[in-house]
């Protein structure tokens, strides 16, 4: 156990020293801080965006939720993915472009200014909503690294999340969000390394690929099949399809998640957001592969019982397959993941304190207070009860997208909402989110959804009333 530690706690200072050593590329700016003065390289934007997209949320709800459903559980990767890239193609290179045009520092500044409008109240709302569900979402990320170190070190649930808390201030003070990126971009290679490893070593210890497949098709009639219907709620005709649309809906949203638009309103130029992207999407279909194989072996390898948490499946296996070492190095890539997400969230948050709800540019000093605000409310939060990281990540994730997609997507095709239909949109969006979640029917589909179709509903309607200015053409 001692030395499982040793190599956890030499991995975890060799990430903190990389976000120290950000800090001599620092400017005394909130600028810098929130947007590391938009000179970010496309490889680091792309590899940070792939960690803080996967964070803890991969390793140990995607993991958790395929060691419990199955082989349907890829549809939620492609579903996802899919929805990601569409919307990526046509979305990224115009949020840059308008990043520079209006001087903001934040992902909701951008959308209030986008046409050089100054919608003070929207932005206050979306402020708002940032402040909450961004930090109910890292809230998630500490609870995440609590359950990992739970499971190897057997210490208390609380100590995870306090040891992130702190790792995550140590980052945001250092260097903001360039130390977010940089140590983002080296947790990505530790984290698919860890991965590839436990994947390694489950199929040796299975007997090799064809034996392994061969018991994967023997855990239930339904477990690997690859049609959905067998997912608990869908048993319906229209149930699997509804599922499939439902996750490339969580791929739409993700140009609604200000933690990771930021990567790509950072770069250091608009003509940098493809070769970006080919890092992001490389990485990301090869690590999503990679934790769903492992989700599924580990089925195999740990029996199901009522007493077990399927979202520990990844830190129960690797201290039943692996020497001590590396059990401290896959622990690493899974705390690492957790940080490389806790940290841009709680930055977003904190942008969304000091700038959008307060409605201008903050001394330094003052967003960095806000992020040691934010940071103990997560932490809060994540101490409060033994939330499901999964759920809490996917709710959060369905709000945002909902609240932010829609409008951005408005204004990408060229539309000019006025500030009234931006705010009922986004009202719009909450109520039906929260609708959702409220029918026990709907309860396996992506809450996110309906909340963006109902979205654009409102302004399709408020259009047809003249609340929209006249279409511009890029």
């Amino acid at each position: 156990m001692t030395t499982t530690i040793i190599a956890f706690l030499l991995c975890l200072a060799a990430f903190v020293l990389i976000g120290v050593l950000s800090h001599r590329h620092a400017r005394s700016s909130s600028s810098d801080y929130l947007m590391a003065s938009s000179s970010v390289k496309p490889w680091l934007a792309g590899l940070s965006a792939v960690a803080t997209n996967n964070s803890g949320y991969m390793f140990i709800g995607v993991i958790g939720y395929t060691y419990t459903t199955g082989l349907p559980a890829v549809w939620l990767m492609v579903g996802w993915l899919l929805g990601d890239f569409i919307m990526s193609s046509f979305i990224h290179r115009r949020l840059r472009e308008r990043t520079a045009n209006t001087g903001q520092n934040t992902f909701p500044g951008v959308l209030a200014n986008w046409y050089g409008t100054d919608f003070r109240t929207y932005r206050r709302l979306a402020g708002l909503i940032c402040f909450i569900f961004l930090g109910a979402y890292a809230a998630a990320q500490l609870n995440a690294g609590s359950k990992a170190l739970h499971v190897l070190f057997d210490w208390p649930l609380w100590a995870g999340a306090v040891i992130g808390a702190v790792i995550v201030i140590a980052y945001c003070f250092a260097g903001g969000i360039r130390a977010a990126i940089w140590t983002d971009a080296a947790q990505a290679i530790v984290m698919i390394v860890a991965m590839f490893l436990m994947l390694w070593v489950a199929v040796d210890h299975l007997g090799g690929f064809g034996v392994t497949w061969q018991k994967l098709n023997q855990v239930s009639p339904d477990y690997m099949d690859l049609w959905p219907g067998a997912v608990a709620g869908l048993a319906s005709p229209w149930g699997p399809a509804l599922f499939i649309v439902g996750w490339l809906f969580a791929g739409f949203s993700v140009i609604g998640q200000p933690h990771i638009m930021i990567r790509f309103m950072s770069l250091d130029s608009a003509a940098s957001t493809n070769r970006a992207r080919v890092y992001y999407y490389s990485w990301y279909v090869v690590f999503y592969l990679v934790a769903n194989s492992v989700g599924l072996l580990s089925r195999l390898l740990i029996p199901e019982t009522e007493a077990f948490d399927p979202e520990l499946a990844l830190p129960t296996l690797a201290v039943q397959l692996l020497p001590p070492v590396l059990v401290g190095v896959v622990l690493a890539g899974v705390f690492a993941a957790t940080i490389s997400t806790g940290d841009s969230l709680v930055l977003a948050c904190s942008a969304a304190v000091t700038e959008d709800a307060m409605g201008k540019t903050q001394k330094l000093w003052q967003v960095k207070m806000a992020t040691v605000s934010v940071v103990a409310l997560a932490l809060g939060i994540a101490l409060a009860g033994p939330q499901n990281v999964f759920d809490l990540v996917v709710v959060s994730w369905g709000v945002l997208g909902a609240s932010f997609a829609p409008l951005l997507l408005v204004y990408v095709v060229g539309y000019r909402p006025s500030e009234g239909l931006a705010i009922a949109m986004v009202i719009a969006a909450l109520v039906a989110v929260y609708g959702w979640t409220r029918i026990s029917l709907l309860a396996e589909y992506y809450e996110g959804m309906f909340g963006i179709i109902v979205a654009l509903a409102v302004f399709a309607l408020g259009r047809m009333f003249g609340f929209c200015g006249s279409r511009q053409r890029y």
